[in-house]
């Protein structure tokens, strides 16, 4: 019952509005004692779990990268080069996006995309391009736009990294299904996943070209 003290740590720090960084260590520090363990013993954990997730800290290292290069006119750069394309169209950019994302996931390069590193640098603003190239300037456009690029990784991402063998969600359901009786393959659950990836590519790219369609006769909703 001690152990659950750390919940009442939380709860007391959020609702103090304290610094949730600090609340959640103090939590921790709070169960881990609760529970019998000396301090240096929780730190030690605190170091191995941050050691063992510490990729998860790679996508802060990249942000400054990424915002350096938007401010000396990566965005403007993106638009441009679409901006002179006539047959580059919101749908058939985005579409392209959505077969490389989950093309590149099912290898399990998962990082080669992203909200912060492709779709707001890069992907978002030639698909904004290519609807004002085409007569769509106005805020409500590029709004719905910006959410269609965002949808786009989203999905391509979640249904391809399912395919590649060794990805943490195939690995997951192949513990699960072990521990309640159930021996699997990790290869079989990403053999499995190819028909729903090819389905999932199928109905967000027709989602693209209807999306194009709608731009073009001015109702993009």
């Amino acid at each position: 019952m001690l152990t659950l003290l750390g919940i009442a740590v939380v709860v007391v720090g959020f609702v103090a509005r304290i610094n949730p960084l600090l609340v959640v260590v103090a939590a921790a520090l709070v169960t881990g004692l609760a529970g019998g363990m000396g301090p240096l013993e929780v730190v030690a954990l605190f170091g191995k779990a941050f050691k063992e997730n510490r990729y998860v800290s790679l996508l802060w290292l990249v942000l400054p990268a990424i915002g350096l290069l938007e401010r000396y006119g990566l965005q403007e750069r993106a638009k441009a080069l679409i901006g002179g394309m006539k047959a580059a169209t919101t749908g058939r950019i985005l579409l392209l996006y959505l077969i490389i994302r989950q093309g590149t996931s099912a290898l399990g390069l998962t990082s080669l995309g992203g909200h912060p590193q492709m779709v707001r640098p890069l992907v978002a603003p030639m698909a904004e391009a290519a609807a004002e190239t085409h007569g769509h300037a106005d805020d409500e456009t590029r709004q719905k736009v910006r959410a269609m690029s965002a949808a786009t990784d989203n999905i391509g991402l979640f249904f391809g990294e399912d395919i590649f063998i060794a990805i943490g969600s195939i690995l997951l359901m192949v513990g699960f299904l072990q521990q309640n009786g159930i021996v699997v393959e990790p290869l079989h659950l990403s053999i499995w996943a190819i028909p729903t990836a090819i389905v999932a590519l199928l109905v967000h790219g027709t989602r693209l070209v209807l999306f194009d369609r709608k731009l073009k006769s001015g109702v993009a909703r």
